[in-house]
């Protein structure tokens, strides 16, 4: 589990990214903060891993202050996938999953054994192991960035804007894989987005936040689309929009959904 208690961050003195923002992350759930540019995700997201310190309150992991523990160690024990995945350059697909466990002083053939099998877990051909990050698609490297984030078996994944620089069919490619995994796997995820669409589609818990991390409102992806808590909620994840009022049709027999526009969407079973 991950809490947040009452954490601001400002910088330069005056600048407040984040204003006393408290949140509980169950674990083994997928818990999305969704908000624009300048709402604080990236900034709270990081504070968990300690690569941003908080001005004031505190994060606990299974009730345990970060502050108390060593950032190097506290690092390697959580899975960290960010956008455009982060890959080493230098350094082929197996020993870039490798790194962490290599580091936490697992056998290196261990670890690249290890490695192998996790690219298979995300969707990956093993023969991609022995390539450079350069040499892979965009959506390659996120799998690998995913592959390398689970390598050494954290109970935690941290997930900032992951699939935010790839088109939107591999985009989608991806969030099946991450739902795939994530039934299989039962991690806690903590999983930022500006999209709110990936928001609802990913998450067990959706957190929408307004400018400094102030939560406009929390709760399932059903509760929020069904009841926005205000006009800041409603506009912000389309609720009025014609694509997501849906009115049911009888055709010869079975139900279809059709949108605002009367387009298709879908048949009901």
């Amino acid at each position: 589990m991950i809490e947040f208690q009452e954490v601001s961050k400002v910088y330069n003195g005056s600048v407040g990214a984040v204003s006393e923002f408290s949140l509980v992350v169950p674990s083994h759930r997928t818990v999305v903060l969704v908000g624009s540019s300048g709402s604080g995700k990236t900034t709270l997201i990081r504070m968990v891993n300690r690569m941003v310190e908080p001005t004031s309150g505190a994060v606990l992991i299974d009730g345990e202050d970060v502050a108390k523990k060593d950032a190097v160690a506290l690092r390697r024990s959580i899975g960290y996938v960010m956008q455009q995945g982060g890959l080493l350059p230098h350094r082929t697909v197996i020993d870039n999953v490798a790194t962490v466990p290599v580091l936490n002083g697992v056998p290196k053939k261990k670890a690249r054994t290890a490695a192998l099998d996790l690219l298979d877990t995300v969707g990956l051909d093993t023969s991609l192991a022995s390539r450079y990050p350069a040499e892979l698609s965009g959506g390659q490297q996120q799998r690998v960035g995913v592959a390398r984030a689970l390598a050494a078996d954290p109970n935690i994944l941290l997930m900032d804007e992951p699939f935010g620089a790839v088109d939107p069919i591999v985009r989608r490619e991806l969030q099946d894989e991450l739902l795939r995994l994530q039934a299989e796997l039962g991690k806690t995820i903590l999983f930022v987005t500006h999209d709110t669409d990936e928001a609802f589609r990913l998450a067990d818990h959706v957190v929408v936040l307004k400018e400094h991390s102030v939560i406009a409102q929390q709760g399932t992806p059903q509760e929020i689309l069904a009841h926005p808590a205000d006009d800041f909620v409603r506009t912000f994840v389309g609720a009025d929009d014609k694509d997501r009022k849906l009115t049911i049709e009888d055709v010869q027999g079975r139900q279809v959904a059709l949108d605002g526009d009367g387009r298709l969407v879908g048949v009901i079973e």
